[in-house]
């Protein structure tokens, strides 16, 4: 335990043969269960974390029979700590790179009542930007961007960081059993942890890469997806906490916004054509455009505006 909070740690595990070992021997010794999700795993993964739970009774593992991914993992995770009355339940993936020092200023901020999930934060250190590869980072910074405005949760930094920690609170309202499967889990659950009012406290964790880790994600292979989710979390949100659960006025905003920026389309369309046509432009199209730019950005930075006060009690301190 960890002062007097039970403590579970999931660790989510997908071909993590080389690591998954290492990952579990360093959990700290307050844990009071390591849960170990092989997600269908076709290495020996499996056979490593049996051979480790043999030796200690904290590790219990889970294999899933066909791969769901990282994200469902996670979910049967926390179903699990939930079913079994856990406290506290600490994300920990199964590849290394989660220093399990920093474990303690994740769980201290939900201990104390401060924070009903705490996230780590790989970009506020300066080694930040030495330590983790160039393409990763810059698309990190640029989901952490789209996220604070799906999510509302505007001081939160490094969104695809999975170093978590969910309080009790957490685990009995979020109905995990919709939580996305797959490497946009984290941006997603900030969401819905933002319809259920839950406060989220980012922490400094160290990042650590070059250990032997490989990634399973292919860039191209998941910015369109995630661009594609991002908006659809984006209005998920927009319609479950502010009309259906509240309603604030910043939807009008919001709408009135990206109405106006839509417009624009048919209007540049437009002066296009009559510019190739008989080069000429009409002013009034050309106002209009003005109008619809102008009037649209500033509608869409009111709400944003009103979206950070409205989300402001949700910050962790």
């Amino acid at each position: 335990m960890y002062k007097n909070k039970k403590i579970c740690i999931i660790v989510p595990a997908y071909n993590e043969e080389k690591l998954v070992r290492k990952t579990i021997e360093t959990i700290p010794d307050f844990a009071d269960h390591i849960v170990v999700i092989n997600d269908a795993s076709d290495d020996s993964t499996k056979e490593i974390v049996e051979k480790v739970a043999a030796v200690n009774n904290k590790v219990l593992l889970i294999t899933h029979e066909k791969n769901r991914g990282v994200g469902a993992a996670i979910g049967t995770g926390y179903v699990w700590s939930r079913d079994n009355d856990i406290d506290i339940a600490v994300v920990v993936a199964g590849d290394g790179q989660m220093n399990p020092n920093d474990m303690t200023a994740l769980l201290d901020p939900i201990v104390e009542d401060r924070a009903d999930y705490t996230k780590g934060n790989r970009l506020i250190t300066g080694e930040a930007w030495q330590k983790i590869p160039r393409i990763r980072y810059f698309g990190n910074s640029m989901l952490t961007l789209l996220t604070k405005i799906a999510s509302g949760y505007w001081h939160v930094t490094d969104s695809q960081c999975g170093y978590t920690a969910l309080n009790k609170t957490g685990l009995h309202h979020i109905p995990f059993k919709n939580i996305y499967p797959r490497y946009g889990m984290p941006n997603d659950f900030l969401v819905t942890l933002n319809v259920y009012n839950m406060r989220v406290m980012d922490v400094e964790v160290e990042p650590i890469y070059g250990i032997g880790e490989k990634s399973g994600m292919k860039l191209y292979k998941v910015v369109f997806s995630l661009l594609y989710l991002m908006m659809k979390l984006f209005f998920r949100r927009m319609f479950h906490k502010y009309i259906i659960r509240d309603f604030h006025p910043l939807v009008f905003f919001y709408a009135f916004g990206i109405f106006l920026l839509l417009m624009d389309i048919p209007l540049l369309i437009r002066l296009i054509l009559r510019w190739n046509f008989d080069a000429t432009v009409t002013p009034i199209n050309s106002l209009a455009i003005l109008f619809c730019t102008l009037i649209g950005i500033q509608s869409l930075f009111f709400a944003m505006l009103f979206d950070m006060e409205a989300n402001r009690e949700l910050k962790g301190k």
